[in-house]
């Protein structure tokens, strides 16, 4: 799998973003992020497995621990591909707003 699509695809689940949105705050080790889940460690480990392999994050080696990083670069990725579209939209709604201009001026002089 491309790596674009291996980013979307651990992004799909919203426990993830979670875990992504706590390692933007900083390291942390798996049992710091499993904290807030209702969810077994072992269901945690596997939702970092596929973080990892999409490369959003990077799991070091500290003695016994193994904390948990974000990888920004990989989301730039993901940015790249979605700036596009936002660039699309930015301007389908810059011609539609100006069409809406357009027929605000009409009905004003009727």
């Amino acid at each position: 799998m491309d790596p674009l699509s291996s980013a979307f695809s651990a992004l799909a689940d919203p426990t993830r973003r979670a875990i992504l949105a706590r390692l933007a705050e900083g390291e942390a080790t798996v049992n710091e992020i499993a904290e807030p889940f209702d969810i077994s460690l072992p269901a945690v480990s596997r939702h970092l497995k596929v973080l990892e392999s999409a490369g959003l994050i990077t799991r070091g080696r500290d003695a016994q621990w193994r904390p948990c990083k974000l990888e920004p670069k990989a989301l730039k990725g993901v940015d790249d591909w979605l700036s596009f579209y936002r660039r699309f939209w930015d301007q389908r709604f810059d011609k539609m707003d100006a069409y809406l201009t357009r027929l605000q001026k009409k009905e004003k002089r009727k």
